[in-house]
């Protein structure tokens, strides 16, 4: 592998995101926050990432590492979408508008349910979605998930374009 190979790119965001993922359960539980369930969405998005850039490594089938990528891209999309639109709803006056916007719950809100139902630990939404509990370097939490999942997806279309050079 050279320096800036695409695999070597794959196993830096495995590795990221799996920190991010510890970085999170950590402050939960140091700091008694309650995410919320986008924060959770973000979490999972996180944690479904470090399989698929492991994959998109150690496939043997080229099919197999395509579609690794390809479904990291969206994952991390997704969760840059939903990280964009909670710190939309953090900029929003206090009590305006909710995680979901709406009285249904959403996908998002039932698969978190779901999750926190089976695993608490890690996916157990009590808190509300405008709420900025932790503020660092005048950034809230979502604030800088959105910025590692706009990198995620950089770095993971970098990869993506360098393979495609390499393999010609």
């Amino acid at each position: 592998m050279n320096r800036l190979s695409p695999q070597r790119i794959w196993l830096g965001l495995a590795s990221i995101a799996a920190g991010l993922v510890i970085a999170s359960l950590i402050l939960t539980a140091w700091l008694h926050l309650h995410p919320c369930y986008m924060c959770i969405f973000q979490r999972l998005m996180f944690m479904l990432l470090v399989p698929l850039a492991l994959l998109a490594v150690f496939a043997s089938a080229r099919f197999a590492r395509l579609v690794a990528i390809v479904v990291a891209l969206l994952a991390a999309a997704a969760g840059a979408g939903v990280a964009g639109y909670q710190i939309w709803i953090q900029a929003q006056p206090a009590a305006q508008f909710s995680c979901t916007g709406n009285e249904t719950p959403s996908m998002i809100e039932h698969l978190v349910s779901w999750l926190g139902e089976k695993v608490p630990m890690l996916f157990l939404a009590d808190g509300n979605c405008g709420d900025k509990a932790l503020v660092i370097l005048g950034l809230s939490l979502a604030a800088w998930s959105l910025i590692a999942f706009i990198f995620a997806l950089f770095a993971g279309f970098w990869a993506l374009i360098m393979a495609r050079r390499q393999n010609g």
